[in-house]
């Protein structure tokens, strides 16, 4: 007869007394509503965390506006907008103009300035300010993505779908509603918020970064030249600023008087290093910190810029979508440019044009300034003695310059206002105008506002969003 210890009895009576335990069951699939939600909770807790860390709240438009350095806000008051289409799809965008008043009463000649790559009319405020007193009426403009202009524009979220472009929807979400915003729905409704999530997200508009091609850039300027009545007009380019505008020039050769070349970079290399806006960490180092702003300037630019007047280039960079819009318009530009087959063109062989050149930044780029007048046979050569971001340190002596050439031209006779071209949105409003002329008891005074100015002058507060 076996003999069964006690240890080994304990086990069976353990098993005896246990209740016994419900058969298992496989789980059911979780709702399609929790699985969409649980799909982000990683990665939205990972960027809210990084959200938390860096920034504690979106600093308001006015926030903005007081944080800019008072030179800076004295520029922007000292400007005006105007609203230009460069996509028949898409909101116009504001663009900046700086026209400082002239000293005579009716200059006979005006100066379009075009900025370099990585400035704005900001820079050439001093040199705008010099050319008025010297006789001349002066424009200076920013750019659509530079200085003061528009810098990004709401486009359909279509083409931003797919995981990341949800995850991106979701942390706005929950940037705008805050981190609990999904529980507290939980609580209040007793669902997971996902049809609203979806619904949103199919309606939605995402803010891109400006991204002009040569031809909207030149569309810009046709605008401009139009609606601001300057044609014919003297044109002064400014480093990448004839790449910018080379292709536009050319073909409406009719409308410019005569190209004053400042520095100009002709193989898609501005002064300032493009490339450190767009390299990770170093592009927060360097718009991060004026001091190593400051040196990046002072190695590339000019040795002469710094203090608050380089600071605020970095300021303008580093504001919306600035960095990116600069980056992406940089891309853009022809690396096939030929300057003695664009300088050869039919419109421009007899253009008169003047070439000034930095005669104290370096050997090799004085050797550069006497290539780009050699491939331009009927261009005048002269020198500053600044750097190749000239338009602080020596704003005088290059005005002068400016002066001695334009005004020594024949006098430009301005084209007839029929022969301005007139931009098919503002002609539309102008035609609505008309057809409601008999209808103003009921809406005032408001298309005659319209019709006698069709291109939208924002007030000084109100352009940077902060009312009347």
């Amino acid at each position: 007869m076996a003999i069964i210890t006690e240890q080994e009895q304990e086990p069976d009576q353990q098993q005896q007394h246990q209740p016994k335990q419900p058969p298992k069951t496989t789980p059911t699939q979780p709702p399609n509503q929790l699985s969409f939600w649980l799909y982000f909770t990683l990665p939205i807790s990972l960027l809210t965390l990084y959200y938390l860390f860096t920034s504690s709240s979106t600093p308001s438009p006015q926030t903005s506006f007081l944080n800019l350095p008072t030179t800076l806000r004295q520029h922007y008051s000292n400007g005006r907008f105007i609203k230009l289409q460069t996509h028949p799809n898409q909101q116009p965008i504001n663009l900046f103009t700086f026209q400082p008043p002239p000293t005579t009463p009716t200059p006979s000649e005006t100066v379009l300035i075009l900025h370099g790559q990585a400035l704005s009319s900001y820079s050439y405020r001093n040199l705008a300010e010099s050319l008025c007193t010297l006789g001349v009426r002066v424009i200076a403009i920013d750019l659509p993505g530079y200085g003061f202009s528009d810098k990004s524009v709401e486009v359909s979220a279509d083409g931003f779908d797919g995981f990341f472009g949800r995850v991106s929807y979701v942390y706005s979400e929950i940037k705008e509603k805050g981190f609990f915003w999904a529980f507290d729905q939980i609580v209040e409704t007793g669902q997971i918020p996902y049809e609203e999530v979806l619904k949103r997200m199919s309606e939605r508009k995402v803010s891109k970064p400006i991204d002009l091609g040569l031809e909207e850039i030149g569309k810009v300027l046709g605008e401009v030249v139009g609606a601001l009545g300057l044609a014919p007009v003297h044109l002064v380019l400014h480093d990448l600023a004839l790449g910018f505008s080379a292709n536009w020039v050319s073909e409406n050769s009719d409308l410019v008087s005569s190209l004053t070349l400042i520095d100009t970079g002709t193989k898609n290399s501005g002064a300032f290093p493009v490339w450190v806006l767009e390299v990770p960490v170093i592009r927060e180092v360097v718009l991060g910190f004026p001091s190593v702003f400051a040196k990046v300037v002072g190695f590339c630019c000019s040795k002469r810029i710094g203090g608050l007047e380089g600071d605020a280039n970095r300021v303008l960079l580093k504001s919306g979508d600035g960095r990116k819009a600069v980056v992406a318009i940089g891309k853009n530009l022809n690396s096939s440019f030929d300057l003695a087959e664009w300088g050869g063109s039919d419109g421009l062989k007899d253009k008169p044009v003047q070439v000034i050149w930095s005669s104290d930044w370096s050997e090799e780029w004085s050797r550069e300034g006497k290539r780009v007048a050699g491939a331009l046979p009927q261009a005048k050569f002269v020198t500053h003695s600044g750097g190749r971001w000239a338009q602080e340190d020596v704003a005088v002596e290059i005005a002068e310059k400016i002066s001695q050439f334009v005004l020594s031209l024949p006098k430009t006779v301005r084209k007839v206002e029929e022969e301005s071209p007139i931009p098919d949105y503002i002609q539309k409003k102008l035609d609505e105008a008309n057809s409601d002329v008999g209808h103003d008891h009921h809406h005032g005074h408001g298309h005659d506002r319209i019709a006698e100015d069709p291109i939208h002058e924002v007030g000084y507060m109100n352009a940077y969003g902060l009312g009347h």
